[in-house]
């Protein structure tokens, strides 16, 4: 701010308060003391307004708030430039910097503790009660919106606590999907497959590698879908179909990997169109010392979790 507007506040401030000082004491001298039946002289509507001095505690009341702007104005900034004599706003009153304060605090209180747990490995971390804690408080936080609160997703999103993962499971491998993040493409194959081509294929997946029925009423080629499947989607998932976690390919022989669906219908919608996902980066967010323990929560889920047997992921669908 410059001088010429610094100067100009203080004087409308300290002309203010003046000017309303004496506006205060000089009524309070020129009023009638005690009640009177003497009135002001005018009527509305009959009614005439009595000469009476104001209460004592009103009096009180705006003094006081005289006396209170006098005390604001010298502690904290308020007169153009003029900061205040207390300590903490040497930049005016402003809270621009708040939140580095904030942050310094929190880093000095925590950080000895994050320290301790980023010295540790993943799988030394996953067995503190303490550190889980604030691993599921992260989560909640900052992953729970797609992963769902109790980390076992949702549409599209995969479940974190079975045993099925796109790109491994180990607990490094967690740590570097929630630092680095992911970027996963299924190619759309409607175009070159022909709908015969994605039914065959959609068919023979649902059934012969995941192990699920097949409606009474389909006529795929099992065989034709086999075909297929060996020279157009063995690359990725492998000939097994059981899935290449370097390319973030899931296993298609466990129906827990299917986060689109496993009705052949949405079989049939991801083989045509293809899907994309995206797991998004953390290690900006976050830093390596919370992803540290977010990555030892998200391990602790898997730890002792089983696939469940295939048919009883997919009854009557």
């Amino acid at each position: 701010m410059t001088t010429f507007w610094s100067t100009w506040i203080c004087v409308l401030t300290i002309g203010s308060l003046i000017g309303l000082t004496w506006l205060l004491v000089g009524t309070r001298k020129g009023e009638t003391k005690g009640s009177v039946d003497q009135t002001m002289g005018h009527s509305f509507d009959g009614i005439e307004e009595y000469d009476n001095p104001l209460p004592q505690w009103w009096f009180m009341l705006f003094a006081g708030t005289l006396v209170f702007s006098v005390g604001y104005l010298i502690l904290y900034p308020g007169l153009g430039n003029w900061k205040g004599i207390l300590p903490g706003y040497e930049n005016g009153w402003t809270g621009v910097h708040e939140w580095e304060k904030e942050m310094a605090k929190a880093d000095a209180k925590f950080g000895p503790i994050f320290a301790k747990f980023s010295a540790m490995s993943v799988e030394e971390v996953a067995k503190d009660p303490q550190a889980l804690k604030m691993g599921g408080r992260l989560f909640a936080s900052n992953c729970s919106v797609c992963h769902g609160s109790d980390a076992k997703g949702a549409f599209g999103f995969p479940n974190l606590a079975d045993s099925s993962w796109r790109w491994g499971g180990s607990a490094d491998t967690i740590k570097a999907t929630i630092m680095g993040g992911r970027v996963a493409a299924m190619p759309a194959w409607g175009d070159a497959l022909g709908e015969t081509g994605v039914k065959n294929v959609a068919a023979y997946v649902r059934h012969s590698l995941a192990g699920l029925p097949l409606p009474a009423d389909n006529d795929a080629d099992l065989q034709a879908g086999q075909q297929t499947f060996s020279t157009t989607c063995a690359a990725c998932h492998g000939p097994a179909g059981q899935g290449l976690e370097i390319m973030g390919a899931p296993n298609l022989t466990k129906p827990a990997a299917f986060i689109y669906g496993t009705s052949l219908a949405q079989l049939q919608q991801t083989i045509r169109h293809g899907r994309q996902g995206h797991m998004p980066a953390q290690s900006e967010l976050l830093g390596a010392d919370k992803v540290q323990l977010l990555a030892a929560y998200v391990y602790s889920l898997s730890q002792g979790a089983s696939a469940k047997p295939a048919q009883a992921q997919a009854k009557n669908e």
